[in-house]
This record gives structure tokens, sequence and C-alpha cells, in this order.
């Protein structure tokens, strides 16, 4: 898998989410032009798109704002986790509750609370940029 992609309604604040969460910003872009609208299959498009990448260099998201066509909602504005199709990102974090307090500055709102699951893990859901369900792992011991 080369990435995952995310439409956001403000860039720069899902950089900055992401960012807290430890990825690092790759590179930024303006994409438009007839090419970009024959392989998405919609005219006069014009987005602008950050690569994240994750600290151990493996995984990338790439976070994209449309300018034009707008983005639209895909239903709900805060769909649930058992909504279809994508349903959340996990990420292993080293100290959930610093993570969760962090993200908290970045406008990110707990969906239950922080549970731990037998003697694994650390586990919680979050709401996080453009209504997205971040995940976040501690392993234990």
């Amino acid at each position: 898998m080369d990435n995952v992609a995310i439409i956001v309604d403000d860039l720069e604040s899902a950089i900055a989410f992401f960012t807290e969460l430890g990825m690092n910003l790759e590179g930024k872009a303006q994409l438009e032009g007839l090419v970009v609208d024959r392989i998405v299959g919609l005219d006069g498009v014009r987005t602008d798109i950050a690569m994240m990448r994750t600290p151990d260099g493996h995984g990338r998201l790439e976070l994209t704002e449309y300018h034009t066509p707008a983005a639209i909602g895909a239903g709900s504005e805060n769909p649930p986790p058992n909504t279809l199709g994508l349903h959340r990102v996990m990420f292993a974090v080293d100290d959930i509750d610093d993570t969760v307090a962090r993200l908290r500055a970045h406008g990110a709102e707990l969906l239950g609370e922080v549970t731990q699951y037998e003697d694994s893990y650390r586990l919680c859901y979050l709401r996080g940029p453009a209504g997205i369900i971040v995940a976040l792992a501690e392993q234990l011991g």
C-alpha cells in the first residue's frame, strides 16, 4: 500500500493534528489540470495536498483539501464508528494519555473513553480532522 487519502476542509489544521500525532510532513503541492480531472473523474479540479509520513517511514497519509469542485459530505456530519466505508485509522503511541491531551488541543474529541483491552493494550477512538475517526493503541508490557 502506498497511502490512504483523507479529504479535509482545513489542510493546515489537519497537518498540525497529524504532526502532533508524530507524523512528518513529506511535502505539499497544488494539483489541477486535465490530467487530475481525468484521474479523479471530476471537472475543474483544484486541490492542495500534503503527504504525511509515519515516523517509521512505512506508512503515509495524503491529506487533500478540494477548492474546486467543493468537497461534499458523505452523509451525517459525524458518522458513528459503524458507518459503511473507511472505518478508522489506528496509530500506535507510547503514551496514550499524553497523546489524547495533545490532540485535544487540536480539536480532537474522545468518542468513548480510554480503555484497557486485556493485558495487551490501552485503546481509544477520537474524532479528528473532517470528522474522521482516529484510533490510538498503547501496547502494555
